[in-house]
């Protein structure tokens, strides 16, 4: 009889890649019966053999939220419950003292996190952080696994609770998700590209500077700009738009969020990709999961100076990593391309180099699998 595995969600969509693209699917070859709940999306069906049953009901009640979760474990009966986020692990708690499973907590989020306590006011922020903070130790204490997907992460939770089972398990993109597309640089033209949520804490001004920046210094080079991303809050609409008019390109592409299979695609036509975020605390702490199919695709990269790719990557092998306001060094890093084709050509080689033999899921998909087996009763 195939062993069950459950995934339960609340932030994330059902196809979202890590659980979806990676861990689902490579559970699912290895014959595990496998579904996935989601309350952030709209589906119910079956794809590629996995079961989704997905709701859109995020802003409902948690007595809601948690009675559709306990529904679909009495339905589906898994024999290991892999979680993305507190509640879907204290749900989990819930029916396991019906049927004695455990628990996988994978844990890819800060909670609480800078955009969980935005809505409140500056003064109500603390208390709300202590009370995220407390609610994530209790799903800590539920939990019989866990799964991290970066070393910075592990806290509070692997201090904590430091005998329970544990396993690094980073955001690492699978070869057949990624479109190779190294580009060899025009001198007289250049494609700068960005990708993701469009804000201001995301670091779109930064990046729309030091390209005008490096426009002024370079008048003979044509300079080009593509986008695929969106604002997703109001203010970030009317910010962009205020921006676009600021800048004035005359050559610019704004893609819609492409799907997950064609993300890199997306931006094959770029020659440098960027990701200019503000340098605070969260960010800091957190790698960000792009840089992986950016290098993957054989795209030189120049990144805000982040603690966490520091920790983790060699960022001068296939780019450089800046303070994110600074247009004039980053102006300068564009232009030594240009000037040094030869140089781009070492980053874009490298990129790829290091995607496959360092940052591919096909390095760690076996440990994952290893993992989830031994939590199966």
């Amino acid at each position: 009889m195939l062993k069950k595995i459950l995934f339960l969600t609340t932030a994330h969509r059902y196809d979202d890649d890590r659980i979806f693209y990676h861990q689902a699917k490579s559970l699912k070859d290895q014959g595990f019966e496998v579904e996935i709940c989601s309350l952030c999306s709209d589906f119910n069906g079956n794809i590629d053999g996995i079961e989704i049953k997905a709701f859109p009901v995020l802003h409902e009640s948690t007595k809601h939220k948690t009675d559709i979760f306990l529904k679909i474990c009495a339905e589906f009966q898994p024999d290991c419950i892999i979680c993305s986020e507190p509640l879907a692990v204290i749900s989990a708690k819930k029916f396991s003292k019906k049927k004695k499973i455990n628990i996988v907590y994978d844990i890819t989020e800060w909670y609480p996190s800078f955009r969980m306590l935005q809505p409140y006011s500056f003064f109500v922020r603390f208390f709300q952080a202590v009370k995220f903070f407390l609610i994530q130790l209790y799903a800590g204490f539920c939990s019989t696994h866990f799964i991290f997907g970066e070393e910075s992460k592990k806290f509070p939770l692997a201090y904590v609770f430091p005998f329970k089972k544990k396993l690094m398990l980073p955001y690492y993109p699978d070869e057949m998700y990624i479109e190779k597309n190294i580009r060899k640089l025009d001198p007289e033209k250049i494609t700068l590209c960005c990708t993701g949520r469009i804000s201001k804490e995301d670091g779109i001004e930064n990046f729309f500077k030091a390209a005008d920046v490096f426009r002024k210094k370079n008048p003979d080079v044509q300079v080009s700009i593509v986008i695929v991303g969106a604002p997703k809050r109001k203010e970030d609409e009317t910010y962009f738009s205020d921006l676009l008019n600021l800048y004035n390109w005359k050559n610019i592409v704004i893609k819609k969020p492409a799907p997950f299979q064609l993300f890199t695609q997306s931006y094959s036509e770029a020659d440098i990709c960027f990701d200019l975020r503000e340098n605070n605390a969260e960010y800091s702490k957190s790698l960000p999961i792009k840089i992986f199919y950016y290098i993957g695709s054989g795209k030189p990269v120049i990144y805000t100076h982040l603690k966490a790719i520091e920790k983790h990557l060699d960022i001068s092998k296939f780019g450089y990593s800046v303070d994110p306001e600074d247009s004039e060094t980053i102006a300068k890093y564009i232009s030594g391309y240009i000037k040094n084709p030869e140089l781009y050509d070492l980053h874009a080689g490298n990129a790829r180099k290091e995607y496959e033999e360092k940052y591919n899921w096909n390095n760690i998909r076996n440990s994952f699998i290893s993992f989830i087996r031994q939590s199966v009763q």
